[in-house]
């Protein structure tokens, strides 16, 4: 279903999309600076509230399996405004929560119900642009989405000290209202409705399976995972270094976690221009290389001379820079082999890497409880897996 677009519809398709897969930044981002106060309501520690983030990320992962076959069999705008829906009431619940098992059960079905949009955009640019405009229009939604993490917690950080952590599920259920009009009147319908796809389990599973075996879809799925490892490691921690172990004030947090995120962005950015000269995989494999050289550089520097704001702010920037360019390209190069189970393989490398940030979630809620060098060696254990995994390709490929 691949055509070319005029330019004003085109950039309006990315938009939309853009928005749509920036509900999960805006849904992880905009109540960190709040930790401390659902820590303060509900009376227990801050690491605590971190399981609030790892539900959601289980939700999404577990959510894209399910939406990968519902958006192959019914199309994408169905499952979709379902989706979308139950993130609604969700989030409303999330806002009247009165214990943190509460909180944390409601973040749960929010996230079953916001990775809707993350499974259909993946999707919808696969059906609805041409091969090479694929990787292109995947980092123009790395621009939009990166921009979510600059203005989520700063946003995030005005609403809580004006009003209070509840008012962000507030604001998210109106944002996913403003989704659902969009969809219905401007979104076109990328891929029909495949009667012949199965929503038995059995046959799902055996879907999936089959996807699994696609040895360039299974190798870049689980590069990009250890990617997102690293990054919500990350996210996981950051209202931990930043409020508890710098002190810094909820303002200043959503200002310093925002103006790391522009790394994400300009390195989505500039990959755009290096995709002119240079092949999706080489740049994946340059990319994941220094990736690692930085972490492994961060990690060795920090425990010569300590733990020190001015080293772990500018290292982070630049970590966020490097996953910038890998996210997009990565992503492309496993859906690449697929063509009527797009949506099925958009689903499943987006929750093998979501089931890569639960873990690295649970990881960080664990250890990083009294100092930051546990973060930083998650950060180049999740680098180092990922080049080794991309190097092996290489050389089986070279073979």
């Amino acid at each position: 279903m691949a055509k070319r677009y005029t330019t004003s519809s085109r950039n309006l398709i990315v938009l939309i999309l853009g928005t749509l897969i920036a509900i999960g930044p805006f849904s992880i981002d905009m109540y960190l600076p709040g930790f401390e106060n659902v820590a303060n309501d509900f009376n227990v520690d801050i690491s605590k509230v971190g399981y609030t983030l790892t539900s959601y990320l289980i939700g999404i992962a577990l959510g894209q399996l399910a939406y990968g076959p519902l958006m192959d069999r019914f199309g994408r705008r169905r499952p979709l405004i379902g989706g979308l829906t139950l993130f609604i009431f969700s989030s409303l619940i999330c806002a009247f929560s009165w214990k943190l098992e509460i909180l944390v059960t409601a973040r749960f079905f929010m996230a079953l119900g916001g990775c809707a949009g993350m499974v259909a955009s993946k999707a919808m640019v696969r059906d609805l642009f041409e091969k090479k405009q694929v990787a292109d229009v995947l980092s123009t939604l790395m621009l939009i989405m990166g921009v979510a993490p600059i203005i989520a917690p700063t946003v995030g950080g005005l609403v809580i000290g004006a009003f209070d952590w509840e008012a962000v599920f507030f604001i998210l259920a109106g944002f996913a209202v403003l989704m659902l009009l969009l969809i219905t009147y401007i979104l076109p319908e990328s891929a029909k409705p495949n009667t012949a796809t199965s929503l038995r389990p059995k046959r799902i599973l055996s879907e999936y399976l089959s996807i699994l075996k696609n040895r360039e879809f299974f190798i870049f799925a689980m590069i990009r995972g250890f990617s997102l490892g690293a990054l919500l490691s990350y996210v996981s921690s950051a209202p931990f270094i930043f409020l508890s172990f710098f002190e810094l004030t909820e303002q200043q947090f959503g200002w310093v976690f925002g103006s790391n995120a522009l790394g994400l962005i300009l390195g989505s950015q500039i990959n755009r221009l290096a995709l002119r000269r240079f092949s999706l995989f080489n740049i994946a494999v340059t990319i994941s290389i220094a990736l690692t050289l930085l972490t492994f550089g961060g990690l060795v520097v920090s425990s010569v001379v300590g733990v020190q704001f001015w080293i772990i702010y500018p290292f982070l920037f630049m970590m966020l820079f490097c996953i910038g360019f890998q996210n997009p390209n990565t992503t492309a190069l496993s859906l690449d082999p697929f063509t009527i189970q797009a949506g099925s393989a958009s689903a499943l490398v987006g929750s093998i890497g979501m089931l890569f940030g639960s873990v690295a979630s649970v990881a960080v809620s664990q250890l990083v409880t009294n100092g930051v060098m546990p973060l930083l060696f998650i950060l180049f254990s999740c680098a180092l897996c990922s080049m080794l995994l991309i190097l092996y390709y290489r050389r089986k490929i070279k073979r």
